[in-house]
């Protein structure tokens, strides 16, 4: 028998099937007692749960039919294993009981050895369940810090090849997700597009280095091959459908978009570029007058947003602009966390 202690829910409305079945598994089992499928259900949506659930079906109020459908319904009971003891016998009802999602149905008068046996196999296959479960679920998390370490660095290969600081695509991530967060997006896509938004100049890995690192002014054609950038950066995040690099793909390609349609690659205009592009747009901009570059200062933070105030409704969304600008403290606060080295 089992050494771990296992909690097993007996439901019936007749005492004496109710000790006949607390007498087989209590030597084995913590056994806990309902006599109404309403009561049933509190009981088995309240921690610590049951392992495992005998349900009989011919019960006033609510059968065990009913019960079994509202349990499998619910995501908190959905996997505690059911096995339905009851005097129906006919195939329809049993298999009715399958339909519903029973692990197992038995047909009384039960067997002590048959009710042992099945318990015992069907607490077993659960706890390997949930064993495999946490392994997968260990894998994801593993696979998922993966792909965040991925991107973090692919973001990185970009600031190496160009002349910007150190922690750039940090401070613009944090930024972006900042300004998201305050303008009413979901906390869930914060979050990926924090992750995301490091990719917004991935594609000037494709610039040549005569014209990413070129310290005077660029000509005409030398900044249209600058300006390929943003559709290089999408070819390089690639088409793989996962939300993360969904988003990564809509700020790399709208980041340098205009509110009154003068950005570019597609002079997108007002509300045709996506939100996330309009946000990062502003949290670039913002980084890259804050920071030092090898041909200019670092403009302090007040002229920075001086410039984003004039340029709302030009370069930048006016309302976006507006929150940004209201945040100073916050966007300050980045900053001295994430400085360059």
């Amino acid at each position: 028998m089992p050494t771990k202690k296992h909690t097993i829910l007996i439901v019936d409305d007749t005492p004496v099937n109710i000790n006949l079945l607390k007498g087989i598994l209590s030597p084995y089992y913590l056994v806990k007692i309902a006599t109404r499928g309403a009561l049933a259900l509190r009981v088995a949506d309240k921690e610590p749960r049951p392992d495992l659930i005998l349900l009989d079906v011919m019960m006033p109020d609510m059968d065990g039919y009913a019960v079994c459908q509202q349990l499998k319904s619910k995501a908190s009971t959905r996997d505690i294993p059911v096995i339905f003891v009851t005097a129906r016998d006919q195939a329809e009802d049993e298999a009715r009981g399958f339909e519903l999602g029973a692990a197992d149905y038995l047909i009384k008068p039960v067997s002590v050895p048959v009710v042992l046996a099945r318990v015992r196999t069907h607490l077993t296959l659960a706890d390997e369940r949930l064993l495999l479960a946490d392994v997968v679920r260990e894998r994801t998390e593993q696979l998922e810090q993966l792909k965040i370490e991925l991107i973090k660095q692919l973001g990185r290969a970009g600031e190496f090849r160009d002349n910007e600081t150190s922690a750039h695509t940090m401070r613009m991530a944090q930024f972006s997700r900042l300004l998201a967060e305050r303008s009413g997006i979901e906390p869930v896509q914060c979050e990926i597009l924090l992750h995301a938004a490091m990719l917004h100049d991935v594609g000037k890995i494709a610039v040549p280095d005569a014209i990413l690192r070129k310290p005077d002014k660029l000509t005409a054609e030398e900044f249209a091959i600058i300006q390929q950038h943003c559709e290089n950066g999408v070819k390089i995040i690639g088409t793989h459908d996962t939300e993360i690099l969904r988003m990564a793909r809509e700020i790399a390609l709208s980041h340098h978009e205009r509110w009154n349609g003068s950005g570019y690659p597609n002079g997108l205009q007002g509300e045709e570029i996506p939100v996330l592009g309009r946000i990062a747009a502003l949290a670039d901009v913002f980084d890259a007058l804050t920071s030092i570059r090898p041909y200019k200062r670092a403009w302090p933070v007040e002229e920075a947003l001086e410039l984003i105030a004039k340029e709302a409704g030009a370069h930048f969304d006016p309302q976006l602009a507006q929150l940004f600008i209201s945040l100073e403290p916050e966007l300050r606060q980045i900053m001295a966390t994430y400085q360059d080295e």
